[in-house]
């Protein structure tokens, strides 16, 4: 686990603690079942060190079937595409030849605040971690929190973890046949 220090002033005196890094970019709801439609909200809580955020750059994994980005006030948002290895078939029988490769948003969001930016998702049928590598632009410098752990390896082993869902399947109990 690494930590970093943070100094805190106390009673008039300055305290160094030891904290822990958790300052990922992370998933507001870590878990969603495959195959629904789920909004997905990534969350910064941090910037560069002091330096604000000024765009958030996140990869959307080929096996999605649809991503949406939310719009935020004060920040402009940029979709870019990619065609698809083979096509497939969507929403009322249309044909979908390329899917949202990454969305960014750019605008500023001073490093003492935190906030979270939205996509809405058609999540694959697969089961198991879905990844998101994001990459973080501030005024100084960047965080690309794009590792993937290898299997077997706990997410938070790798430095830069991307931010990622568990995919479980779907719960058999709500069906009726």
């Amino acid at each position: 686990m690494r930590f970093t220090l943070r100094c805190v002033l106390i009673a008039g005196l300055t305290a160094c603690l030891p904290l822990p890094a958790m300052a990922h970019v992370v998933l507001a709801e870590p878990k969603a079942r495959s195959g629904s439609y789920y909004a997905g909200f990534f969350r910064v809580s941090h910037g560069c060190g002091t330096s604000d955020t000024v765009s958030v750059r996140i990869s959307m994994p080929e096996s999605l079937l649809s991503a949406r980005p939310q719009p935020k006030a004060g920040w402009t948002v940029q979709v870019e595409h990619a065609p698809l290895d083979t096509s497939r078939q969507g929403e009322g029988g249309a044909i979908i030849t390329d899917r949202v490769a990454a969305i960014t948003w750019t605008g500023r969001l001073p490093a003492d605040q935190f906030d979270q930016f939205g996509v809405m998702m058609k999540l694959p049928g697969s089961v198991g971690p879905l990844y998101f590598p994001t990459v973080q632009t501030c005024v100084s410098g960047e965080n690309r929190w794009v590792d993937i752990p290898a299997s077997g390896q706990a997410w938070h082993d790798v430095e830069n973890p991307a931010p990622v869902i568990e995919l479980t399947a779907p719960d058999d109990a709500h069906h009726h046949h």
